[in-house]
């Protein structure tokens, strides 16, 4: 159980610092203009497209209920090869989140605007994509997680 949550909680921290230094970037005051995609500086008061962004407040503090779950479910199902896209996707949630502490929104910075427009979004969205994808791939191919 130890190296389960050593496993865990390094996954979690790497993804949490590289966030993290690549927002302070923007913070810097870093910007650039293309064509198609625009890194600029944004703060997001919700979710992904600003969704329940009414809940001002009281939305990093369920967000953070919601990551402690992932985490207690996760040691609990006691499947090794969940802890790293586990780790990356809450270390990314808790990147998040500390943004709303700080900032008092979400920092997102990419901004698509090519042949449509799309929402602005940071590389903590990416890896929570990235680590649900790998977990999707785990779960419909169960033989992957056999020790």
């Amino acid at each position: 159980m130890v190296r389960s949550i050593i496993v865990l909680v390094l996954a979690l921290s790497g993804a949490l610092l590289i966030d993290q230094a690549i927002k302070s970037i923007f913070l810097d005051g870093f910007r650039l203009y293309t064509s198609c995609i625009d890194l600029i500086l944004v703060y997001n008061k919700g979710v992904a497209f600003s969704m329940f962004a009414f809940l001002a407040e009281s939305l990093k503090w369920i967000q953070l209920a919601l990551l402690a779950g992932v985490i207690g479910y996760t040691l609990w199902l006691k499947q090794k090869c969940y802890l790293i896209p586990v780790g990356i996707m809450v270390g990314a949630g808790l990147s998040n989140v500390a943004d709303r502490f700080v900032h008092g929104g979400v920092v997102d910075f990419v901004y698509w605007h090519c042949g449509f427009n799309f929402a602005v979004f940071n590389t903590a969205d990416m890896m929570i994509d990235f680590a649900v994808l790998w977990l999707m791939i785990l779960n419909f191919k169960p033989k992957m997680c056999e020790s």
